[in-house]
C-alpha cells in the first residue's frame, strides 16, 4: 500500500528486486502506475488522491474512511502474508493497526520510515505494537524504533540509487536561479506566486539574472504560465520547464526550494538554496504544536544544525526570500560552505541499493512465515 508519487517509486523498485527472489509471488492493494504495472492481483491505482495539510484531511475524511474499511475487507478475503506499508504515514499507520488488531497473525512491515521522531516520539512504542518490521532510510532511526522494541533495518536511501543515473558535470549557469514550488497542486498555487514576485525584486537588484521553474506535469504547468500572464510578466521572464527539476538543480547556481524531498534531492546535486513553505493557518498552528525539532528541512535535520536559510509560513515573503537570495548570489563562500556540507550528508546516507535490500527484508519475512505455516501443518 502506497499512497502517493514516491511512494509508487519506492514500492515498484522494491517489487522488481522482489520478484525474481520469489516464485509465485502475487501482489495486491494500492497505490500509483508504476506499482500497478507490477501487482498479479487486485489493484487500486489511487496516487492522484494525495493530499496535503490538515483542512484537506478533514474535507476527505469520508473517501479516506471508505477505502480504509475497503482495504480491510480485501485482506480478510485475500489473507496475505505480508502486509507492505509504504510511506503515507498519516493512512498507513492507522491502517497497519486495525489490520494487527483483526489479524493478529499478519506480518505488517513498514517502509520509508515515518518521521515521527520528528513531531510525536512518545508514538514509535505504540507502533510497536502493530508492527513487525520497520525498514528506515536514515542511518540516525534504527537505534530510535529498536529502543521501543521495534525490529528494524537500515536499508540505504533510495534517492542514491534513483538519482545517481540523472548526475551530469554540466557547469553551472552563473545568471541562472531555480525557483522550486513543488510537485503538488496545492503546493505550487501558495509558493509559485511568491517566488515569482521575490524573482521580480531579485532581478531588480541583479540585473542579468535568468529565472526558471520546474513543473511536475502539464496541468502545473499550464496553471504556472497563466499565474505569469496575469502577473503582467513576460512568459520568458520565467521559464517553466516540464519534468526539469534534476537538469536545473545541476545548472542553477542558487535555488529557491519548496520543503520536502526536494531539499534533499537538491543538496545530492549540490545546489545552493534556501527553503521555503506556506501551509493554511490552521495546519501551520497544528504543525506548531506538535513539531519537535528545529529544522523541517532535511538537509538541516541531517547535519543537526541549520546550514540552509529556512523561511517558513509569515517568514516566506517576497521580500525576505529575494534579500536571503541575493547574499547567496553574491557570496560565493557560502554556496561553497553549503555544498561542502552537503557533500557530508549524502555520505551519510549509506550505499546505494535501497530497493534491493528492503526486498530481501520482505523475501526473509514470507520465506519465515511459509516456514511456520508448513510447521503448523505437519
Amino acid at each position: 500500500m502506497a499512497g502517493e508519487a514516491s511512494g509508487d517509486a519506492r514500492g515498484a523498485e522494491l517489487l522488481e528486486a522482489l520478484q525474481p527472489q520469489l516464485a509465485g509471488l502475487r501482489v495486491l492493494g494500492a497505490g500509483g502506475p508504476k506499482m500497478q504495472a507490477l501487482a498479479t492481483g487486485p489493484f487500486l491505482e489511487w496516487s492522484g488522491e494525495a493530499v496535503v495539510g490538515l483542512w484537506d484531511v478533514l474535507k476527505k475524511y469520508g473517501y479516506f474512511r471508505a477505502q480504509m474499511d475497503r482495504m480491510l475487507a480485501e485482506i480478510e478475503t485475500t489473507q496475505p502474508d505480508v502486509l507492505l506499508l509504504i510511506d503515507y504515514p498519516g493512512f498507513n499507520l492507522r491502517l497497519a493497526k486495525a489490520a494487527k488488531q483483526r489479524f493478529p497473525k499478519l506480518k505488517t512491515v513498514f517502509y520509508v520510515s515515518p518521521q515521527v521522531w520528528a513531531w510525536n516520539r512518545g508514538r514509535i512504542p505504540k507502533m510497536a505494537r502493530y508492527l513487525d518490521l520497520m525498514l528506515c532510510i536514515f542511518p540516525f532511526e534504527k537505534a530510535l524504533y529498536e529502543a521501543s522494541g521495534l525490529k528494524t533495518e537500515f536499508v540505504g536511501h533510495p534517492m542514491l540509487d534513483s538519482l545517481a543515473p540523472l548526475k551530469t558535470e554540466t557547469p553551472r549557469s552563473e545568471n541562472l536561479v531555480g525557483l522550486f514550488p513543488g510537485s503538488r497542486d496545492k503546493e505550487v498555487r501558495r509558493l509559485f506566486p511568491v517566488m515569482l514576485e521575490a524573482a521580480r525584486l531579485l532581478s531588480s537588484r541583479v540585473p542579468g539574472l535568468r529565472f526558471e521553474a520546474p513543473a511536475a506535469n502539464t496541468r502545473v504547468a499550464a496553471w504556472m504560465l497563466e499565474h505569469l500572464k496575469n502577473s503582467n510578466l513576460d512568459p520568458a521572464f520565467c521559464r517553466i520547464g516540464l519534468d526539469r527539476f534534476y537538469p536545473l538543480a545541476q545548472e542553477a547556481t542558487v535555488g529557491m526550494v519548496c520543503s520536502g524531498t526536494a531539499t534533499l534531492e537538491a543538496a545530492y546535486f549540490g545546489l545552493p538554496m534556501l527553503i521555503t513553505y506556506k501551509v493554511a493557518a490552521l495546519t501551520w498552528l497544528a504543525g506548531k504544536l506538535l513539531v519537535r525539532i528545529p529544522f523541517i528541512g532535511m538537509p538541516n535535520v541531517l547535519a543537526g544544525r541549520q546550514i540552509v536559510p529556512e523561511l517558513l509560513q509569515g517568514q516566506a515573503s517576497p521580500q525576505k526570500l529575494a534579500a536571503t537570495l541575493e547574499e547567496l548570489l553574491q557570496k560565493p563562500s557560502l554556496r561553497a560552505t553549503q555544498q561542502d556540507e552537503f557533500a557530508k550528508i549524502i555520505r551519510g546516507l549509506g550505499s546505494p541499493g535501497a530497493g534491493a535490500h528492503a526486498a530481501r527484508e520482505i523475501a526473509n519475512v514470507l520465506s519465515l512465515t511459509r516456514e511456520n505455516n508448513v510447521a503448523k501443518t505437519a
